[in-house]
This record gives C-alpha cells, sequence and structure tokens, in this order.
C-alpha cells in the first residue's frame, strides 16, 4: 500500500512530469494509481478481517507441536516419536456446512493418520456422535487413502475408503461436511464422495441431536492405518506434518439449554430443499466417485455384516 500511496505522491509533486506530460496522460496515470491503491487497501482490510487461528480454535494436546504461517492464516501440525498435536473448536454447533483446507504429509507416511472430524465430545466417549475424515498416510507413491465413518451413540462400525484422484501432498485441498437432518455428505473439493441418508422414523443410526466440535489431529497409527498395520511408521523420517488453512464454517452455533436456531435452521441454504438431496450435478460427480474411487463400502461386506445395518438400505440418490 506504500508503494502506491508513493505512487499517487509522485504524480502530484514531480513538476518535470508535470510540464512534460499532457493533462489527459496524467489523468490516466493518476487514475491506474488509484485503482492500484484501493485494490491493496480492499487486500488488506480482507486480509486484516481474516479471523486468526486463536479466534476458532484450541489446542488439546502438545502446544510445542503446532505452528502457524507469518501472517497467522496457515497452521501445522506436527508428528514425531514423542506425540503428535490436535485442535478443536470453541464452539460447537448442530447442522451446517464445514469446510477447512488440507495438505497433506508427504513422502513417506505409513502409519501417520490425519483426522479431520466433528464429534459430540472431547474423547472416545461411550455415547459420542462423530463424522470422520481420517486422512491414512502411505509408503512412498502409494496412493493416499481417506476414510470416512459415522458414528450414534458411541456406535460406528461405517467406514468407507476412497482413492483420491489427486495428490493431496502437494498442495491444500477442500474437505468438506453438509449435515442437516435429512443426510450427511462427505465432499472433496465440492465433489460428493459419501452420502449417508436419514430414515423418515426415528433411529439409531443417523446423528442428529448433538451438537458436535470440529477437530482436527494427527497421530501414529500403524497398528492398523497402512496396510492393516503391516507397514509401520518410519520415524526417521518425523516431524510428519500436516497443514491447514481456511476454515468455513456456516451452521447453527450451539448455546445451552437451547439455541434459537435449531428451529429455524430451514431459513439457511444448508438445511433447504436443495440441501436435503443431492442435485443433479452433484449425483453425476457422486457416480463417478462410485464408479472409480471406492475402495470399501461396509454396506457391501457381507461377511462381515450378514445382516446389512439398517441405514444401508436407504439410497443415498433419493
Amino acid at each position: 500500500m506504500r508503494e502506491d500511496l508513493t505512487c499517487l505522491q509522485g504524480l502530484i509533486s514531480n513538476k518535470t512530469m508535470e510540464k512534460k506530460a499532457s493533462s489527459s496522460s496524467m489523468a490516466v496515470a493518476a487514475i491506474w494509481c488509484f485503482v492500484a491503491y484501493v485494490t491493496i487497501a480492499t487486500m488488506s482490510s480482507s486480509a486484516a478481517s481474516k479471523p486468526s487461528f486463536d479466534d476458532n480454535f484450541s489446542i488439546m494436546w502438545s502446544e510445542n507441536h503446532f505452528k502457524t504461517s507469518e501472517d497467522g492464516q496457515t497452521w501445522f501440525l506436527s508428528l514425531d516419536n514423542d506425540t503428535g498435536c490436535g485442535f478443536q473448536t470453541k464452539e460447537k454447533y448442530r447442522f451446517g456446512w464445514f469446510s477447512m483446507k488440507l495438505k497433506l504429509v508427504g513422502g513417506d507416511s505409513a502409519g501417520v493418520v490425519t483426522a479431520y472430524y466433528m464429534c459430540t465430545e472431547d474423547g472416545a466417549g461411550p455415547t459420542r456422535d462423530e463424522l470422520d475424515f481420517e486422512f491414512l498416510g502411505n509408503r512412498t507413491g502409494e496412493p493416499y487413502l481417506i476414510q470416512t465413518n459415522v458414528y450414534k451413540n458411541g456406535t460406528g462400525n461405517r467406514e468407507m475408503r476412497h482413492k483420491l484422484w489427486f495428490d493431496p501432498t502437494l498442495d491444500y485441498h477442500t474437505y468438506s461436511i453438509l449435515w442437516n437432518s435429512h443426510q450427511i455428505i462427505f465432499f472433496v473439493d465440492r465433489v460428493p464422495v459419501r452420502v449417508y441418508k436419514n430414515a423418515d422414523y426415528e433411529n439409531n443410526f443417523f446423528p442428529n441431536q448433538k451438537p458436535m466440535y470440529l477437530f482436527s489431529s494427527i497421530w501414529n497409527a500403524d497398528d492398523w492405518a497402512t496396510r492393516g498395520g503391516l507397514e509401520k511408521t518410519d520415524w526417521k523420517k518425523a516431524p510428519f506434518v500436516s497443514s491447514y488453512r481456511d476454515f468455513t464454517v456456516d451452521g447453527c452455533q450451539w448455546k445451552d439449554p437451547y439455541p434459537d436456531c435449531v428451529s429455524s435452521t430451514t431459513q439457511h441454504w444448508w438445511d433447504q430443499y436443495e440441501a436435503w438431496h443431492l442435485t443433479k450435478d452433484q449425483k453425476l460427480d457422486f457416480a463417478w466417485v462410485q464408479r472409480n474411487l471406492v475402495i470399501y463400502d461396509y454396506c457391501k461386506d457381507t461377511e462381515r455384516f450378514p445382516t446389512l445395518p439398517e441405514e444401508c438400505s436407504l439410497s443415498p440418490w433419493d
């Protein structure tokens, strides 16, 4: 911004230019300087108005394994042989749109899990509700897998695994959850990769009563994460670092004992008719994902579930 102020000041004070330049060229130059000044001033104002990490989150453990960029807009969690790190939102929500950009651990990340999830509590409580994105590390050259899961009243076992159509370690990609009383959709770069529907009756598989915090963490899970635990974490490659930016939430923020927004969620786009079903374009994307990227779907695992779970009868297309 200082350079553009200098530009304007130079136009006013430069006597040589004043004598040699025509009034029209002076006017054009002044306009361009003014446009540059306004643009940079707007960008600076926008950057200054972005919330910091501390505005939205608290560190759960190992603050010395957490860092931010110089401008405070990118956050880094690291894992070493001693410990990992995690953070959570200061507020909890019931229904809404939740989104974050992540860049995952590069290179040999076997055994390392980066988790990005929503949960009713800090800890694996026996009655928790939970919506999971888990990014399962790999040996160099092997594809990352994402695992999603849904818990209701402490019961999960609803895993799906997908390949990705890009390398998530090279750049930031957006991972989002849409949650309303009709469905939960897991998105990657706005592409729906999993649709989890509610039924039109009371049930014990769709989490819709308890507010949730949003969490992220990095931790060692080499007992199961990569090839079922066959590939162990190579600690010589530590620290393993995942990074985050651009957290976005548009949801019903919880206030005890019961927030007003719970009874008015249909006033928001994320709980209106179009958000209760996949759109036409989303159905095309979802069909492509189903054909090409699904590695595991618990609803098709008849060896594990001779009688498939109740929710598996619900169509994601409805």
